[in-house]
C-alpha cells in the first residue's frame, strides 16, 4: 500500500523540515495529487535548470485516501477527514487488521509510514499541508489551527485566511497533527484550491506547496518565481483576507438535503435567503454573510458554512 499511497519523495542536500503534503484525504479531490505529482517533477530538474537552486529538508507528498481514490468518491464507509480524533486514532492503533473498515486502515497505514519516515530522516520540524478542493466555484481559502506557526503559514499562502471551521467540525488533519500527537515539532495548514474539477485548483495547489516550501524555509525567496504568489494574489483580491465562522448546517442521516443551486464560496447572502432544502422543508440563512463549501454532491456531512467578515479586513 505505501507505493501506491506515495507520490514522491524529494530530498534536500541540507537538512531540514518534513513538510508532508496530501492530496486526495477525499477521494473525489483530484486535484491536490496532480499537483504533487507535477511539482516532484519540477524539483528534479530544478537544479539543472538553476544551479544555485537549494532545497532544505524534505517534501513527502502522500494520497490521503488511496481506497476511495480508486473509486472517484468522497469515501468509502465515512468521511476519513472526520476520523482524526485522538481516540479513534488511538482504537485504530491498537486495533487488528481485520476488524478494520477501509478509513480505518487508511489511518493505520498513514501513521504507521509517517512514524517511520520521522524516524528514518530525523527531521527538525514536521509541517502537513492537505489540499482539498470545494464542489462549488468561487474561490480559494486557507484553513489554520489557532497556533501562530499555522496562522503565519496560511496567511503566507495568499488567499482568504477561514478562522474558526475547527471549533465547528471534528477529527480533521487539523486537530491531529499536532505537538501533542507526535514526538517532532509538528504543525498543520489546510488549503483548498478552487472547485475539484477546475484545471486552474492544480496550478493553485501548486503555488500554495511553494510558498509553503519557502515560508518553512526549504526554499530561499530568491528562487521562488513571482508567478506562484499572482496566480493567488490575483484570484483572492475580491475576497475577504480575513473571515470567521459563524454557523455550520449539518446534515443527519436521511434529512435528503438538496442545495440550491449556483452558490459560489464567498457570495453574500441574506438573512432568510432561501438557501437549501431537506425533509422538513427550506433552509433559510440566520444570519447576513457569505456562504462558504456549499454541498453540490451526495456524500458529505456538511450542507454549507456561514461565514463573516472580520472586522478591518
Amino acid at each position: 500500500m505505501e507505493l501506491e499511497r506515495v507520490i514522491g519523495r524529494y530530498t534536500g542536500e541540507e537538512k531540514g523540515p518534513l513538510l508532508i503534503v496530501f492530496g486526495a484525504m477525499h477521494g473525489n479531490e483530484p486535484a491536490g495529487v496532480k499537483a504533487l505529482e507535477l511539482m516532484l517533477k519540477m524539483l528534479e530538474v530544478e537544479p539543472i535548470a538553476n544551479p544555485g537552486f537549494k532545497f532544505c529538508g524534505r517534501l513527502l507528498g502522500l494520497i490521503g485516501n488511496t481506497r476511495a481514490k480508486a473509486q472517484g468518491e468522497r469515501y468509502i464507509n465515512k468521511d476519513l477527514n472526520r476520523q482524526w480524533t485522538v481516540e479513534n486514532v488511538n482504537r485504530i492503533k491498537n486495533a487488528s487488521i481485520d476488524s478494520l473498515d477501509e478509513e480505518g486502515l487508511e489511518i493505520k497505514e498513514i501513521l504507521e509510514l509517517i512514524e517511520k519516515e520521522i524516524e528514518e530522516y530525523q527531521p527538525s520540524k514536521l509541517v502537513v499541508l492537505d489540499l482539498h478542493t470545494t464542489t462549488a466555484f468561487g474561490g480559494i481559502f486557507s484553513i489554520p489551527t489557532d497556533e501562530k506557526e499555522s496562522i503565519r503559514i496560511a496567511l503566507e499562502l495568499h488567499a482568504p485566511v477561514v478562522k474558526g471551521l475547527l471549533k465547528g467540525i471534528r477529527g480533521t488533519t487539523l486537530h491531529y497533527f499536532n505537538n501533542r500527537n507526535f514526538d517532532v515539532e509538528t504543525v498543520a495548514v489546510c488549503f483548498e484550491s478552487g472547485q475539484h474539477e477546475e484545471e486552474l485548483s492544480i496550478n493553485r495547489a501548486i503555488a500554495a506547496i511553494t510558498n509553503c516550501c519557502r515560508t518553512i524555509g526549504c526554499v530561499e525567496a530568491i528562487h521562488i518565481e513571482n508567478k506562484h504568489d499572482s496566480l493567488l494574489i490575483e484570484y483572492s483580491k475580491k475576497l475577504p483576507k480575513l473571515a470567521e465562522l459563524m454557523e455550520i448546517h449539518n446534515i443527519k442521516p436521511g434529512d435528503d438535503f438538496v442545495m440550491m443551486p449556483n452558490f459560489r464560496n464567498f457570495q453574500k447572502i441574506k438573512k432568510g435567503e432561501y438557501l437549501a432544502n431537506d425533509r422538513h422543508g427550506k433552509i433559510l440563512a440566520s444570519i447576513d454573510g457569505r456562504i462558504l463549501m456549499p454541498l453540490y454532491q451526495k456524500q458529505g456531512e456538511d450542507g454549507f458554512f456561514l461565514i463573516k467578515t472580520m472586522e478591518g479586513f
